[in-house]
Order: structure tokens, then sequence, then C-alpha cells
């Protein structure tokens, strides 16, 4: 019998073993042991049962990230402004938690998400509003809102919402009806997270809403052709793209932080594009790829502590498999342009 493996899935998983042996020869160089590291990396993990639920607990806010960043990629819209959107999806949650007194928990807790995602959304829907009507590119203008946004939730903290008795810059502790309990010590936040990606793949597979988004995706014109509101679909994508960028903010409050510090989000909405690509923007296939993300995150203090490595080495390894992940694309993209600069060329160009 033989087995066909798709280049889908051999791509992601080429990536990470080119990333770990990249990896290894620069250990090796800083006179470390390579096996050792990457020993701590999979006891620390994925053995002991803290490192696990502290991988599956990271591993559930990076598959929602990644959803963000594979909705709207499905959408044919890169968005690169999934931290912007995941601080003020954060900050709203917080706020809602914090302030709202005398729910009960299935009544605050929701209600609080869905400020989260409501923020988020608002943000995303902006840049997706700008490159509808005045055709501004979705990657300038999701960078530019990410400084801008990381600066009002900085104001904001540091003045308005900031806990007058601290000494350090945050808001308040959320209320108890906003904070995401665990069920028998495993992640709730894990379980959503595998919840949301089954719907994001079931809207793709078999929604209409799904089917326009992908159709767009793959090629305006033709949907434009067969009577799909391209605008419609740009705006959209980024709306829905934004709004689970927010409700990931709001679920790592809700079951990590329990109040608001802008360094504490740092990296999550750029973790998501290492994640949607390496599932090549499949809402499932990301699932995996977010896990051993996750173990690498939850055992990046120990590789200093006991393998004597900077931590770094974890960005750096992220940063290989988001290179390696994407080199075929980027290569696919330029023979495209090219063949399409050899194919228009002649004596009237």
């Amino acid at each position: 019998m033989k087995f066909k493996i798709s280049r889908d899935a051999l791509v992601p998983v080429a990536s990470v073993l080119a990333a770990l042996a990249i990896g290894a020869i620069l250990i090796a160089a800083q006179g470390h042991s390579p096996l050792e590291v990457y020993k701590v990396l999979i006891v620390k993990g994925f053995q002991s049962t803290a490192g696990l639920q502290a991988t599956l607990s990271k591993a559930g806010i990076l598959i929602m990230s990644g959803l963000a960043i594979t909705f709207g990629l499905r959408a044919g819209l890169f968005n690169i402004g999934a931290q912007g959107q995941v601080l003020s999806g954060a900050l709203a949650f917080t706020y809602i938690g914090y302030r709202v007194h005398g729910l009960p928990i299935w009544i605050h807790l929701p209600f609080a998400l869905l400020v989260g995602a409501l923020f988020g959304a608002l943000v995303g829907g902006f840049a997706g509003y700008l490159k509808a009507t005045r055709g501004v590119h979705e990657v300038i203008s999701t960078i530019m809102l990410n400084s801008i946004m990381a600066a009002v939730v900085d104001y904001l903290t540091q003045n308005q919402f900031r806990l007058k008795s601290q000494p350090n810059t945050r808001t308040p502790d959320i209320l108890h009806s906003a904070r995401l309990p665990h069920i028998f010590g495993f992640p709730t936040g894990f379980i959503v997270a595998v919840i949301l990606a089954v719907v994001v793949g079931w809207i793709f597979r078999k929604s209409t809403v799904g089917f326009e988004l992908d159709t767009v995706g793959k090629n305006r014109n033709a949907a434009w052709y067969a009577g799909i509101s391209v605008k419609k679909s740009i705006v959209l994508g980024m709306l829905i793209s934004g709004a689970i960028a927010g409700f990931t903010g709001g679920m790592f409050s809700a079951e990590t932080t329990g109040y608001f510090v802008p360094a504490f989000y740092s990296g999550i909405g750029f973790d998501g594009i290492t994640i949607a690509l390496l599932g090549r923007a499949n809402p499932i296939a990301i699932i995996p790829g977010a896990i051993f993300i996750g173990g690498m995150r939850s055992a990046q203090s120990a590789i200093q502590f006991q393998a004597g490595v900077s931590p770094d080495i974890i960005n750096l390894l992220l940063a290989l498999v988001l290179f390696f992940a994407t080199a075929p694309l980027i290569a696919k993209m330029i023979k495209s342009n090219a063949k399409s600069i050899t194919t228009t060329s002649g004596w009237g160009s």
C-alpha cells in the first residue's frame, strides 16, 4: 500500500525540522548541547503535568490568534494588525470584567468576551473599510493601527484605567464572575479554541458566507463576475478576523492574567501569523502547530535556568519556522509575477 503525503502537510513538518536543525547548529556554536536544550523543551513543555497544562493554555490562545489570521487569509487579506486588535479586545474585556458588578458568571463572562470581540472587530473592520473604499492595502493600515492601538491602550492603562494603589501600571483585577474556570485542572480556553477552530472550518466548508469569502480570496475578478460583492467581503473578512483577535485578548485576560498590563500581551498577534502560515490557513491544521509552539513558549524560561541558553533561542526558532513555511509561497508569488511580466511584455510595452 502506498501512502501519499500532500504538500500542505509536508511543508509545515519540513519547516519545523529545518528550523530545529539550524537551531541545533547555533546552539552548538555557543558551546551548549542541542540535545540537552531540546530535551528540556520536551520535558518542560509536554511531559510534566504542570508543563502540559501551561502548554495547552498557551496553545489555546495561539489557536485563536492563528484563526484570526487564517480568517483574513482565506478572504485574501493579510491581517498583520492582530496584535493591536488583541490589545483593544483585552483592555475592553478587562474593563467590563472589573467595572460591571452583580452579574452571574454565565452572563458576565460571555458579555465581557463579546465586548472584547466587538472592539477587535472595530479595529479590524476599519482597516477593511479603508481597503474596500480607498484601496489602502491592509498590511499598511494594520501595521499603523498596531502602533496606534498600542499607544491608546498604554495611555488608558496609565491614566483612566490605572489601579491607583499599585506602583506599576495595571488595571484592577477582574471579578471572579469574569474569570474563565479550569475543568479538573484542564485549561478551558483550549477547549473553546478547538471548538472555535471547528466552527471556522465549518463556515468555510458549508456556509454561503464562507464560500463567498473563500471565492474572493482565491480570485476577486471571478467572485465579482459571479455576483459576489467584493467590497462587502473585504470588510466582512477583516471585521470577523478582528473580532476573533479581540476575543483572543479577552480569553487571555479571563484565563491567564486576570488584569491588564500591555506587556503581558506582547507577541500574541504576531505568533498567530506563524501559526496560520504553518497550518497553511487551514482552521483544523493550525491546532497541532499551536500545541507545538505553545510547548516551546511554556518551556522558554526553563531553557535559560536548566540548559544555560538564552530564551531568545525560542524566538529565533519561531522566526526560522516562519521563514521556511512562507518560502514556498514567496517563491510561487515571484514566479507568478515573473511569468506575468514575460507574457505581457512586447513591442508595445
